[in-house]
């Protein structure tokens, strides 16, 4: 029997509040689980990080950006793949690609993106 969707966690780590709370919504209304932080800090400090399977940062976050959480995840062999979101420079987003993310949306973005791109880095083997 394969995992529930609901037993899957995404992880979003989004400053802007609004944006938190949609994403919260589309994700569950797809069948998922989610864990929501507003910084890296609230993300690096939570005891359920290696829970999640699958990662959603925005790029602009106050304090630790979202490029530096990811360099800062690769140092620690985080498993979770990561998907990076941004309404800013293609080539921060370009770059989080080279540096290991899955994928890159551009806000604002399609929900049917946002889903098929969870549902790409949930699939086995990757």
């Amino acid at each position: 029997m394969g995992i529930d969707k609901v037993e899957r966690l995404i992880g979003v780590v989004e400053d802007d509040e609004s944006v938190r709370t949609a994403m919260d919504s589309l994700i569950r209304a797809a069948g998922y689980g989610t864990r929501l932080f507003a910084s890296a800090e609230e993300f690096l400090n939570s005891s359920e990080r290696h829970e999640i399977e699958c990662l959603i940062i925005d790029i602009q976050l106050p304090g630790v950006s979202g490029l530096e959480l990811q360099a800062r995840l690769a140092r620690e062999d985080y498993e979770a793949p990561i998907i990076i979101i941004s309404s800013h420079d293609p080539e921060l987003r370009a770059r989080a690609l080279e540096k290991g993310a899955v994928a890159e949306l551009a806000k604002p973005f399609n929900p049917a993106s946002l889903l098929g791109a969870i549902e790409s880095a949930l699939e086995p083997g990757r």
